[in-house]
């Protein structure tokens, strides 16, 4: 099976390399240079166009930073849903707007293609284990045709409803997480100042009612886990700019149900700020930055 995958990032570098690793045969496309480098050393077939990365595809795998993106790959005149054959299996991992989602796959039902939306969560540590979680919207036989793909690089397969439900569960969950890591760095830093071991507490509170994700496998104290970003100057990881876009989300879809997202609402303020304090490239595990200061 050929597989085309557009967008070699931090994540989708990891999960087309383990693809590769599956036995699938991939060619992968993205603007930067050294993404594509990075994924010709894992055995990947490169393109220097989508054109020529989809050309002869089964299926098409998508990761992309934002909506506008996912919208302009496959809409419009010059967009992948007026070019492939209808055999063609579209897959999108972004993490965009539902509605956006659903979109895109209203127009691919039109054009004779099946299209679902299938958003991941697990971080950069899990795209490279081939472990990740996989939230799917689309149709019961789109989701078991993309079955085998996505277990190639995850490990829980969740079909979440239609076309845009993977997005939905995914906007909660993102904004459950942005809560968490928020509340976890405001509890270690106020340890910290009352003369507390960061890595002591995390273990105190990883035992206890505290308990939850951040504390367990992503750390945001600088020296507690040592493969966590926080260790390595929070390079690498979940951007904190992308952790306010999935909140922005978050609070877009919280309006249009008429949904109470207080929480979600204080987080995104607090990402705000620290994005517009140039600390947007930084893992977002880096909002304990302030706090320790």
């Amino acid at each position: 099976m050929h597989i085309a995958f557009i967008g070699l990032g931090n994540m989708g570098g990891p999960m087309a390399a383990n693809l590769v690793s599956a036995g699938f045969s991939v060619c992968g496309f993205d603007l930067s240079a050294t993404a594509l480098q990075q994924f010709a050393a894992h055995g990947g077939m490169v393109a220097d166009s989508v054109g020529r990365a989809v050309h002869g595809a089964d299926a098409v795998i998508s990761m992309l930073p934002a909506g506008r993106h996912v919208e302009g790959l496959y809409l419009g005149a010059d967009g992948l849903l007026a070019t492939l054959p209808q055999t063609t299996l579209l897959i999108d991992c972004s993490t965009i707007a539902a509605q956006s989602a659903r979109t895109v796959a209203a127009a691919a039902a039109q054009a004779g293609l099946r299209f679902i939306d299938a958003p991941v969560s697990g971080g950069t540590a899990g795209a490279a284990a081939g472990t990740l979680t996989f939230m799917v919207g689309g149709s019961d036989d789109a989701v078991a045709a993309a079955r085998p793909l996505l277990a190639a690089m995850g490990k829980n397969i969740f079909h979440a409803g239609a076309s845009g439900a993977g997005q939905m569960a995914k906007v909660c969950n993102n904004m459950l997480l942005g809560i968490l890591m928020a509340g976890t760095a405001e509890a270690l830093a106020l340890g910290v100042k009352n003369g507390l071991d960061p890595a002591v507490l995390s273990d105190i509170m990883a035992n206890s009612s505290g308990r939850n994700w951040v504390l367990e496998t992503y750390n945001p104290w600088p020296g507690v886990m040592a493969l966590a970003p926080a260790s390595r100057g929070y390079s690498g990881g979940f951007m904190s700019a992308l952790m306010l876009k999935d909140l922005g989300l978050a609070e877009e879809a919280a309006l249009q149900s008429q949904a109470a997202t207080p929480l979600g609402a204080l987080a995104r303020n607090l990402y705000q700020a620290h994005v517009a304090a140039g600390m947007g490239q930084l893992d977002f595990s880096s909002i304990v930055t302030p706090l320790r200061q």
